[in-house]
């Protein structure tokens, strides 16, 4: 398991602010054995300029593409597809690693086919620690655990599927319950911190997020119809009267 080759895809769009922290906490894992997707969705603001100034630097490990998509999902799945790797993470261009993450998560990993291995999260705000995120997958029905510091072994795509394109905020978090309910994967939490997630954009909708979540998990059985209906219900009245 020590050489597993590990993918890491980037999905970005005008990003030039913040997806220089991302390469170089890609770059500078502990962890070697590492090779990198960057898809990018045809931004304009110079962050192909940065990608392109990392290519010699990776030493032909990394990749990238640029073209429109339908969205972050699709492109983390024209990204999955892309890769190589036994075992695919996913940081987003707002998000970067801590150094060593990538070799705890290798150190972690068993001989069972699918697994998902994810640990704790710093959340960023104005540049500064603003909390932890500490979910554990034994609450998913209820929260998501930390997408930012989860590593999916190659299988589990192939098997289970991808996301959801249909969702625009929350199609990580019906992935996961997915994958749970399967009964066929194993969670593995890792307690220490290895990725840090900056607040802002999609996520920041909250009402789009609520009622994503209330249909994928009625649809997965988390809900039963009269909690959703009343989830539903309580959903309206906030937009209508807030």
């Amino acid at each position: 398991m020590i050489n597993m080759k590990v993918s890491v895809v980037t999905p970005c769009m005008n990003s030039a602010g913040t997806i220089r922290q991302t390469i170089e906490s890609v770059l500078h894992q502990t962890y070697r054995n590492i090779e990198y997707i960057v898809v990018d969705g045809g931004s304009s603001d110079g962050t192909l300029d940065i990608i392109k100034e990392y290519l010699p630097r990776f030493h032909g490990r990394m990749r990238y593409v640029s073209e429109k998509d339908r969205g972050i999902y699709d492109a983390m799945n024209k990204g999955i597809r892309m890769t190589r790797g036994g075992l695919i993470g996913i940081v987003c261009s707002d998000d970067f690693y801590e150094p060593g993450a990538v070799e705890k998560v290798v150190s972690h990993l068993t001989k069972d086919r699918y697994q998902v291995i994810y640990g704790y999260c710093r959340v960023m705000a104005d540049g500064h620690a603003a909390g932890f995120i500490k979910g554990s997958h034994k609450d998913l029905r209820q929260h998501m655990i930390p997408h930012p510091t989860c590593f999916v072994t190659r299988d589990v795509y192939r098997d289970f599927g991808m996301f959801l394109t249909v969702f625009q905020i929350s199609s990580d978090y019906e992935l996961m319950l997915r994958l749970y309910n399967s009964g066929e994967v194993t969670f593995t939490q890792i307690r220490s911190v290895l990725s840090n997630f900056r607040i802002g954009g999609e996520s920041r909708n909250l009402k789009r997020r609520t009622f994503e979540n209330i249909v994928f998990k009625f649809y997965h059985k988390a809900y039963s119809p009269i909690e959703t209906l009343k989830r539903l219900v309580g959903l309206y009245l906030y937009a209508e009267y807030e």
